[in-house]
């Protein structure tokens, strides 16, 4: 259901809330291996959010019990002379204090000496945190436990931000330093409350390289998740792939010690540790087994940006919706070829923006999704999970102190209602529909017919000059996200946008016009 509007993430401020990118737009969804558990994202006033009860607890087990890794050879360690320097970074909660306790541990079962200075700051959970780890044979041979500028030997980086921090990238040392470094970062603060937030990850590849003399990445938590089935094993993937790739001079056995003296899903990783030498070991293969492990059915057609939207609509409304749809898009991508030769981008923008008003997500939509919901939740939690929905219908609407619209709870007993719902959605925008007089209903309904009158006007005054700004209108409909006052408020801010981009876009074809 989500729509990706961010009010989730202003209500909890929450860095388990992340980025999904999906045929239908880039939608949020929360990250279950590093939820606080407060709960607070149910505050916000989106219907998506569900409660789950009596998940079962064997998923994980299962997916161990499935994975095989093969004979990896062995990496040759090094042997220092005097001190060995590691950073360990990343997110905090992640891990990453854990992972320099276990590489102290494993020192420990061998012999060998150890320094460790965790750097956490105010961050217990979602901010940086830095270990420095300095490995030696004597304890005598460590004179200061902070890894120094240009001292680095090995970096084992859980989060790429973190990663390429000035705090961390001062240690590296570019004739020196070898990276491992998890290319999925964790989301920050300016995607609570910016939606469209990008992480510049190629940028920060580069960045990272330049300042080592090698740097390996592997999506740990990618990994984590689809072969393991919970991201918390990303940061002994990097571990493994760390050790593969010999820059931790202590032996495998001495490591698997110390996870097991650790005491905490020994199996699990003692499993991502071997998976992690595999990535390195033979990258290929395990991201075949990534890949094989969870296809993702919403990713399906979607190279076919059209065709996708068009089944979608045929589903959730129903055909002639969809084939209104179709030939909208067909008209403007005659009309585009035709008024704008040699430009291109207006057939998409079109395909995008319109479906996104036609697909809005009413009391019927919302009830058919959420059947498809408690399917979901049984397959990745097991048939005797169940559901509690959080929802605002209409008539039950109450506010807070604040004026804040207050969401009820629901049990299983909604399903059947879902289901009356779903089945009544030939009653949407009619005479008789119980819902359609709501302003947010008509609200829609208005940007529909705005757009359609918009496009119809496209066809005859589209040209070369004010092919860009015609893009940009096509697409406005994108940032309409939300429910209620929230997608009220993101319609305003479209509707001042729009004024200024008709104005770009009809300009031209004035000026012509005075000329004549």
């Amino acid at each position: 259901v989500c729509e990706g509007c961010g009010d989730c993430g202003a209500a909890s401020n929450c860095v388990a809330i992340l980025p999904k990118e999906t045929p239908f737009g880039r939608k949020r969804e929360i990250d279950q291996s590093s939820c606080n558990k407060d709960y607070s994202c149910l505050e916000g006033f989106c219907p998506s959010f569900v409660s789950v009860f009596g998940a079962e607890s064997n998923r994980v087990e299962s997916r161990l019990a499935a994975i095989e890794c093969p004979s990896l050879p062995e990496p040759t360690l090094p042997s220092p002379s005097g001190t060995w320097n590691l950073l360990i970074s990343g997110v905090g909660g992640t891990g990453v204090v854990t992972t320099g306790a276990l590489l102290a541990m494993a020192a420990h079962v061998e012999g060998k000496a150890a320094g460790l200075m965790e750097m956490a700051g105010l961050a217990q959970k979602g901010g940086a945190v830095l270990v420095h780890c300095r490995l030696a044979r004597e304890p005598r041979e460590i004179d200061a436990i902070r890894v120094a500028l240009g001292e680095a030997d090995g970096v084992l980086a859980g989060d790429l931000l973190v990663a390429c921090a000035p705090a961390s990238l001062s240690t590296l040392e570019p004739s020196r330093t070898v990276a491992v470094c998890n290319t999925a970062s964790a989301p920050t603060g300016d995607f609570t409350s910016d939606p469209d937030w990008n992480l510049p990850t190629r940028r920060l590849m580069r960045r990272l390289r330049s300042c080592s003399a090698d740097a390996v990445f592997v999506n740990a938590t990618q990994i984590a998740e689809r072969l393991l089935g919970d991201a918390i094993y990303a940061n002994t993937v990097i571990l493994g792939a760390a050790w593969q790739r010999e820059i931790v001079p202590l032996s495998r056995e001495a490591i698997l010690r110390a996870i097991a003296i650790n005491g905490v899903a020994v199996e699990g990783n003692g499993r991502a540790f071997e998976i992690g030498r595999w990535s390195v070991a033979d990258p290929a293969a395990v991201a075949a087994l990534v890949e094989a492990g969870e296809s993702d059915p919403d990713l399906a057609g979607e190279a076919c940006v059209v065709a996708v939207r068009e089944a979608f609509l045929e589903e959730s409304r129903d055909r002639a919706c969809a084939r209104r749809y179709r030939e909208l898009v067909d008209r403007m991508s005659t009309a585009e070829a035709r008024r704008a030769p040699g430009r291109v981008g207006l057939r998409d923008a079109v395909a995008k923006g319109y479906f996104k008003l036609l697909a809005y997500k009413d009391e019927y939509e919302v009830a058919r999704l959420h059947l498809q919901t408690r399917e979901r939740v049984r397959a990745a939690f097991g048939p005797r999970s169940r559901v509690k929905f959080h929802l605002a219908p209409p008539i039950l609407a109450r506010r807070d102190g604040s004026g804040r619209i207050r969401k009820w709870t629901f049990g299983e007993w909604m399903i059947p209602v879902f289901r009356i719902l779903s089945r009544m959605k030939g009653l949407r925008g009619s005479r008789v529909d119980p819902f359609g007089y709501s302003r947010e209903r008509r609200m829609e309904r208005a940007l529909i017919g705005d757009f359609e009158a918009l496009m119809e006007e496209m066809e005859e005054s589209l040209s070369p000059e004010n092919h860009a700004a015609a893009v940009e209108l096509a697409e406005l409909p994108l940032i309409i996200r939300g429910f209620g006052h929230v997608k009220a408020r993101a319609a305003e801010e479209a509707a001042l946008r729009r004024a200024a981009l008709l104005e770009s876009y009809r300009a031209p074809g004035e000026e012509t016009r005075k000329a004549a």
